[in-house]
């Protein structure tokens, strides 16, 4: 059967998700050097601040040129609110601070585990029923992260190499995204994915501004060098806004499934790109650690 008109090629669609593949992947690299320069508070709040700033102009073009219906229905505000605060805000607060407290290749692993803790949260509220099989995959991914810290390397990084706090703080911030996803499914419903987004990013940057502020006030931004500008610009544009416009363009022409399939790259290209840019090794525990965490993730999603 031939593609409809308005399809893309296979090879733009392809070399799109690619791209974004490698953005996301990149984002570890860059929030490591960025972390050298801003607190993760400061980092987290103007990443939140920018993105905003850049989904802007997004969701006016949607309101003006499309003429879509952007508005949000007065019921959904509390859920609007709890995704900024929680889904949002949070989870860039736990994702800045893990990533200063650990390595890429354990940021990168951990959050890869994101499909079990949607679960978890969806069983929570009645979304889906958990059998033994996602039992089972969940244990085994659980054994995966207590094998990721045996014997952990330190590289020369700055901000440290692999630690068990760092690590937990990446899941607490992977389950806050979690929340985000549960949510915002059911939001996105009745409202468009760019009016959800853009909602949710303003709620976080206000939520995230007091903070800030009262950090910047302590520390000041006079010994920020242009590679951590350019850093935390990177961050709020491209796997913030750059990457969800690639995700959705793509998900209106192939199934959620074979996207999510291709996360699963964002680990492997994280820590290959950590190695010759932070001097991160590469570890015997890392990759089983990493393996068996791959193996629970897929168990459970399979079962």
């Amino acid at each position: 059967m031939k593609p409809s008109p308005a399809a893309p090629s296979p090879l733009r669609l392809y070399g799109l998700l690619a791209l974004m593949v490698l953005l996301w992947s990149a984002n570890f690299i860059v929030g490591k050097l960025a972390l050298r320069e801003f607190s993760p508070l400061i980092l987290g709040g103007l990443r939140m601040v920018l993105a905003t700033v850049f989904m802007a102009p997004i969701y006016a073009w949607h309101r003006i040129n499309r003429r879509e219906e952007t508005k949000i229905d007065r019921g959904d505000w509390p859920a609007m609110a709890f995704m900024g605060i929680f889904g949002v805000a949070l989870n860039q607060l736990f994702f800045a601070l893990g990533l200063n407290a650990t390595s890429v290749a354990h940021c990168a692993i951990l959050i890869s585990m994101s499909p079990i803790l949607v679960l978890l949260v969806s069983a929570s509220v009645g979304h889906e029923k958990i059998t033994l099989g996602k039992v089972a995959g969940m244990a085994v991914a659980v054994a995966g992260v207590l094998l990721l810290n045996v014997f952990p390397a330190r590289g020369p990084d700055r901000a440290r190499g692999p630690s068990l706090i760092g690590d937990m703080f990446i899941l607490v911030g992977a389950l806050m995204f979690a929340l985000f996803t549960v949510v915002g499914k059911k939001l996105t419903r009745r409202n468009k994915p760019v009016t959800v987004t853009a909602a949710a990013y303003l709620g976080a940057a206000l939520t995230l501004a007091p903070l800030t502020i009262w950090q910047l006030s302590a520390e000041g931004l006079g010994r920020v060098t242009w590679m951590g500008w350019l850093s935390l610009f990177y961050m709020a544009l491209f796997p913030s806004v750059i990457c969800y416009l690639i995700f959705f363009y793509a998900l209106t022409h192939i199934s959620a499934t074979r996207i999510s399939a291709l996360s699963y790259l964002q680990p492997l290209l994280a820590t290959l790109m950590a190695a010759p840019f932070l001097g991160e090794q590469i570890t015997v525990p890392l990759m089983a650690g990493g393996g068996v965490i791959f193996a629970g993730v897929y168990l459970t999603e399979r079962s």
